[in-house]
C-alpha cells in the first residue's frame, strides 16, 4: 500500500469517527468509558513505539543528540510563541480593553 492509501485510510477512519461523534450514535457504557479506552489505546501506541525505538540501534545510538535538539526546538517554540502572542496582543487589545489572555 502506498502513502497515499494509507492517509486516505485514515481520513476515512477519522471522518467515520467525526460522524458517530456528531450523530451522538455511541451511548450508555461505551460512552461512559470513552476516555478510558482512549488512554488504554494511547499507553498500548507509546508502547508499541518504545519498543520500535529501542529495536533501532541508530537511534538508541543517537539518543542523547536527538534529545539536545528536542530541546532546544522545544525551547524555541516555547520562546517565539511568547513572544507571538506578546506582539499580536498589541495588535489586537483596544484602549478599553483589559482582557488579559
Amino acid at each position: 500500500m502506498g502513502i497515499l492509501a494509507d492517509l486516505v485510510k485514515y481520513l476515512g477512519i477519522l471522518f467515520i469517527g467525526a460522524l458517530i461523534g456528531y450523530n451522538d450514535l455511541v451511548k450508555g457504557k461505551l460512552a461512559d468509558n470513552l476516555g478510558t479506552i482512549q488512554d488504554v489505546c494511547l499507553l498500548f501506541l507509546l508502547f508499541t513505539m518504545g519498543i520500535s525505538i529501542g529495536l533501532n540501534k541508530e537511534v538508541v545510538d543517537n539518543l542523547l543528540g536527538l534529545g539536545l535538539k528536542a530541546l532546544v526546538i522545544s525551547v524555541c517554540t516555547i520562546v517565539f510563541s511568547i513572544i507571538a502572542v506578546r506582539l499580536v496582543k498589541r495588535f489586537v487589545q483596544t484602549k478599553g480593553d483589559t482582557n488579559e489572555f
